[in-house]
């Protein structure tokens, strides 16, 4: 137990230290933690660590779902619906296809079955490698709007062509209509299992009365509650999380105060900041237990064969993404899409964003041991092998190169938003607007009588004024608006210095200190936003 325990700490202090590093380097978190991961593996002394893929599915998956769907724009995944379908179940089914029918080619004594099982396996890109990369680069917002959604839902369906590949392997049989019907019943009633959890806890939040540590509390619980209902009724635990998901995202501004959502935010980025920490140095370190797996292999064919796998996991995920562009140019005119000329550049970037995790090591680890004669699973060491070169070249060599492709691609914005800065400002000048008009509306008669409504709206006034004058600083002056921001900032910390001094005084409680470090806090964010 003392061991376990010193572990997850060393591990937790691992990560930590080489994320700092890893900005420090400017390199993606993702692909620095996977890299940190493979070189303290080979340190001598450093324990062996194997991988429980229950701890990945029953313990990371959930949050790391639940999390990402409560981020997600719904209007956004609504637009680009069709796109995302036909990446995150079609090019799965396709890649499928692909590899099994590669592999089987390709590896001597490999099935179909077990060609599907491993395409199954290594379909699905992952969205925090992609989030975290994107991040750093100036990229349009639909493409991050289409990696994420496909990233939702394309791990439902990798997993569902992967158990059934499994069931087919283990029991010696496969009935393709069986299969096919499964796919879609377990996708669908996996939503609905989500729908119908996300609706209780929608019920519990909205009429039972909680504080903001058990309505947080509950957050947590909710995607772990969805994905467990859904798994003992044996359908998508994946699609389950991530509809409940977007169902109560959807919903928040209802059943939460702005208490719930403020705390809420900061624990919740903690918790998946370290599980997804975990997971990537994970699978770094899990690479020589792998390797010592390997036995009646020579090292040349299996490095042979992953490379050939990746290609064609890359390659086929370019062809069908340029493929959808031109399709959808020519059914524009027939159907509505968001998009009927998305020209090459943007499907260049969305296509090479294709990088395998977390997802794809977790479905390969679960692959048991033995069949149900009592046989050993054929090839297993050889395809966790080929997953692990799969995630670790598409993570490393596609997310290093990517900001390059970003770069020369040089896809501008069709969307022809304005830029960030120009929308905050726009919307508080809009929010100031309609507050001061339903000031005057419906109590102009108590700005007279109340002094301190009258001081509320002579707030306002002057916010209205600072927000209109920051908002064209923002249009006609960038170098004004950092002028602004750095006095700003300066005024915030003279405040901060001064709340320090008053906390070694007497007459102040430390609650109150405490509280209005708080909304100094707040300021700061502001800033902070503002700057980024």
């Amino acid at each position: 137990m003392h061991q376990t325990l010193l572990l997850c700490i060393s591990l937790l202090l691992a990560v930590s230290l080489f994320v700092m590093l890893g900005q420090r380097l400017r390199i993606p978190v993702p692909i620095f933690l996977v890299l940190s991961g493979l070189v303290v593996s080979w340190i001598p002394g450093v324990p062996r660590i194997s991988i429980d893929p229950d701890l990945i599915f029953l313990i990371f998956l959930p949050p790391l779902l639940y999390e990402a769907a409560w981020y997600t724009s719904w209007k956004e995944f609504w637009r680009w619906r069709r796109i995302i379908v036909v990446l995150a179940f079609g090019l799965v089914v396709f890649t499928a296809f692909a590899v099994a029918y590669v592999s089987q080619a390709l590896i001597p004594g490999f099935t179909m079955a077990l060609g599907f099982l491993l395409g199954g396996i290594i379909s699905p890109p992952d969205a925090v490698a992609a989030s975290s990369v994107l991040k750093e680069i100036k990229v349009p917002k639909r493409v991050i709007n289409i990696l994420e959604g496909e990233s939702l839902v394309n791990d439902a369906a990798s997993l569902v062509v992967f158990r059934f590949a499994l069931a087919a392997i283990v029991s010696g049989s496969f009935v393709w209509k069986d299969a096919a019907t499964g796919f879609f019943s377990v996708t669908i009633f996996g939503i609905g299992v989500g729908l119908g959890v996300a609706g209780v806890f929608y019920v519990v939040h909205r009429w039972l009365p909680a504080t903001t540590r058990i309505n947080i509390l509950m957050t947590f619980m909710a995607p772990y509650v969805m994905y467990l209902a859904a798994e003992e009724l044996h359908v998508s635990g994946v699609m389950a999380v991530v509809s409940g998901g977007l169902f109560l995202s959807y919903h928040r501004h209802q059943i939460f105060n702005h208490t719930v959502r403020i705390q809420g935010a900061g624990m919740w980025a903690t918790v998946v900041f370290a599980l997804n920490g975990l997971v990537f140095i994970l699978i770094g370190l899990e690479l020589p237990v792998i390797v010592n797996g390997l036995d009646g292999y020579s090292k040349g064919e299996v490095i042979w064969y992953a490379i050939v796998i990746t290609l064609l996991v890359i390659v086929t995920r370019m062809v069908v993404v340029m493929f959808t562009s031109i399709f959808t140019r020519i059914v524009g005119g027939v159907i509505p899409v968001a998009e009927r000329r998305p020209g090459w550049r943007g499907p260049i970037i969305v296509g090479w964003a294709g990088m395998r995790g977390v997802v794809s090591l977790a479905s390969a680890l679960s692959i048991p041991l033995t069949l149900d004669t009592g046989a050993a699973f054929p090839h297993r060491n050889l395809i966790l092998f080929i997953t692990f070169i799969v995630i670790l070249v598409t993570l490393v060599f596609q997310g290093l190169t990517l900001p390059y492709i970003i770069r020369k691609v040089n896809y501008a914005d069709p969307d022809h938003l304005a830029s960030e800065h120009e929308q905050i400002a726009a919307i508080r000048k809009k929010l100031l607007q309609v507050a001061l008009i339903q000031l005057e509306e419906n109590h102009s008669d108590k700005v007279i009588t109340n002094e301190l409504i009258a001081n509320l709206k002579n707030r306002m006034e002057d916010d209205l004024y600072l927000q209109t004058n920051h908002l064209e600083a923002v249009v006609l002056d960038e170098e004004k608006m950092a002028e602004y921001n750095e006095v700003f900032a300066d005024i915030v910390a003279a405040k901060r210095k001064e709340l320090y001094q008053l906390r070694h005084r007497n007459e102040f409680d430390d609650e109150v200190i405490r509280k209005e470090e708080a909304w100094i806090d707040l300021e700061q964010e502001k800033i902070n936003h503002s700057v980024h």
